[in-house]
């Protein structure tokens, strides 16, 4: 491992992203705090785009976890493998970024089993170490290392939600979606239409936001409206694409559909 490039793991070109408020300012400061962080936000409201950004502005490398409920100590800290030439140690994500100075982050903490969450705690607090069990060593984090978390917490349950012990080990940062007026600048910039279309997109996904509690569990997402510009923009009438990034993926509900076709009809028409 010897002749392992972290800089692989480099953004070579900066992710769009419009700051909100002050968060750059903030993240920056725990970063250079190395301060874990833990983003929270619905989905789709820019949280990974954020972190992307973050990193490319710092110019680190950053190792990305999608978690899910099969995800295993194993998979985050490494393990034996076998071949030919007989068994050797693989680092996994988490030691990577540990051994050699990267940002580590785990999207969508909490679809991961909490057991498995136990292993980053040793690596949040002052110690910043990581004892792998099965290899006998001790890692030291990089000087460059830190763990950022993000989860959306709407969907919080008793079986899915961060211990108390792990989320004071974190920083927190509150993400939401953007203003109407931010949220078209956005949505033009990134799918190509103009701005009264990327308005009127806008103002379809607040209208599904306030169904969030009656019949819809979220509403659009800024990734979604972005879906739908980018369909407008190749020509795809904007009706049929409405349905398609915005309407289908969100709820199979003939009552919500119908509601949502409607609210089409009266922003588009």
């Amino acid at each position: 491992m010897s002749n392992f490039d972290i800089n692989q793991f480099k953004i070579e070109k900066e992710p769009f992203y419009e700051a909100q408020s002050n968060e750059v300012e903030l993240y920056t400061a725990a970063y250079n705090a190395r301060l874990p962080v833990m983003v929270k936000g619905p989905t789709g409201c820019g949280k990974s785009r954020f972190i992307e950004h973050m990193a490319h502005q710092l110019d680190k490398p950053i190792i990305t976890v999608s978690c899910n409920e099969d995800i295993t100590a194993s998979d985050l800290i490494g393990r034996y493998l076998l071949d030919s030439n007989g068994t050797h140690w693989v680092d996994g994500p988490l030691t990577l970024a540990a051994r050699y100075g990267a940002i580590c982050y785990l999207d969508e903490v909490v679809e991961a089993r909490q057991d498995t969450m136990v292993v980053i705690h040793s690596l949040t607090d002052h110690r910043r170490e990581l004892m792998l069990d099965k290899k006998g060593e001790l890692v030291k984090a990089h000087p460059d290392f830190q763990l950022v978390i993000s989860y959306n917490p709407g969907y919080q349950s008793l079986m899915k939600d961060l211990k108390q012990s792990t989320k004071q080990r974190f920083t927190g940062m509150d993400f939401d979606y953007a203003s109407a007026e931010l949220e078209a600048s956005i949505v033009a910039k990134e799918s190509g239409v103009d701005a009264d279309m990327a308005s009127k997109l806008v103002q379809l996904a607040q209208a599904t936001r306030n169904l969030v509690g009656h019949g819809l569990d979220e509403g659009a997402s800024t990734r979604l409206l972005n879906y739908a510009g980018k369909l407008i923009a190749s020509g795809v009438g904007v009706k049929d694409a409405c349905h398609m990034s915005l309407v289908c993926p969100i709820t199979d509900d003939a009552e919500v559909r119908e509601t949502m076709r409607g609210a089409i009809d009266a922003i588009f028409d």
